[in-house]
């Protein structure tokens, strides 16, 4: 079971004083999970974006945890790692994916990892779940999630960032621990960080930090960072934020 959060309203928009990069557009996507039937629709609502306010350099980047919850897993890493999208992307791990990855080398991750959605990405690859559900059979789950998963598909999983830098932003799936420098951050904090991160008021480096994780009722704009993450896969609704110079925009299915 997921829990959503509150945005506070006070919290809602502060000043904004980051920039994106002089003449490049940045649009940043939330929690898939999944949901192959929003991102297309998110891509066509990007898509129409453009047409509306066409600009020269334009990159979309990807937050992390593609997989789990949602029933389209397998479709939406086929997606991505062929890079079908109406921008250039750039591609985030997130825990769930770091989850993945790890079972393919250790069956015994399975037990964490049914509990919170590996269930849905092994069925999205037609892997039986029937004996995972009682417990049992990691081991061929294993096998039968190599033998099923496209080469393309593992080598994007391996090959998504832990991080990206532009302008004024940081992007990172869960965050960033405070009064540590953005560069010497840990893996399992950019991965897996929560109320130290969103608690903090203060400033990361002079950068706004742009993330996911922690699924709200509605994305948060605040002055040091900006949470798109809105439980796509329970609640329909996928976030985008678009940087524009000192602009904000939100973007949504």
């Amino acid at each position: 079971m997921i829990f959503f959060r509150r945005a506070a309203k006070a919290q809602q928009v502060e000043a904004q004083t980051a920039r994106a990069p002089e003449g490049v557009r940045i649009y940043a996507i939330g929690d898939v999970h999944g949901r192959a039937d929003l991102l297309a629709q998110l891509a066509q609502i990007i898509s129409d974006d453009l047409a509306r306010s066409p600009v020269e350099r334009v990159i979309t980047v990807f937050l992390g945890d593609y997989v789990d919850r949602g029933p389209g897993s397998a479709a939406v890493l086929e997606r991505l790692a062929a890079a079908d999208f109406p921008t250039a992307i750039a591609t985030l791990r997130g825990n769930h994916e770091a989850t993945m990855l790890q079972f393919l080398q250790d069956p015994d991750v399975l037990e964490n990892w049914r509990q919170y959605g590996g269930l849905e990405t092994l069925a999205s690859y037609g892997v039986n779940v029937r004996e995972i559900m009682r417990g049992r059979g990691f081991d061929a789950a294993r096998e039968a999630l190599w033998q099923a998963m496209p080469k393309a598909h593992h080598d994007f999983l391996n090959g998504t960032l832990m991080s990206w830098s532009a302008g004024d932003y940081f992007f990172a799936h869960a965050g960033v621990k405070p009064h540590v420098p953005l560069e010497t951050q840990d893996e399992r904090d950019l991965l897996w960080i929560r109320d130290e991160f969103l608690s903090f008021r203060g400033s990361f480096d002079g950068k706004v930090v742009v993330h996911g994780h922690t699924p709200m009722d509605a994305p948060e704009l605040l002055a040091n960072r900006i949470n798109v993450d809105t439980g796509a896969y329970a609640t329909g609704v996928l976030t985008c934020v678009a940087l524009d110079g000192a602009e904000r925009r939100i973007l949504s299915t």
